[in-house]
């Protein structure tokens, strides 16, 4: 598995949905019912819009 060009958070929110975001890019964040849902959620946002702007 390739090593992602970016650092994934993921936190439980007080009302128990999950929130990921990615560090360096800091309005890429995505809510999910699971962590793991949440981090693939970011993880796709992020690898799109870095494909957009050219970055991979």
């Amino acid at each position: 598995m390739t090593k992602e060009p970016f650092t994934i958070e993921a936190e439980q929110e007080a009302d128990g949905r999950w929130v990921a975001e990615v560090l360096e890019i800091p309005w890429i964040l995505a809510y999910a019912e699971t962590r793991e849902e949440a981090i693939t959620r970011v993880r796709d946002l992020a690898m799109r819009t870095l494909a957009e702007d050219g970055e991979i």
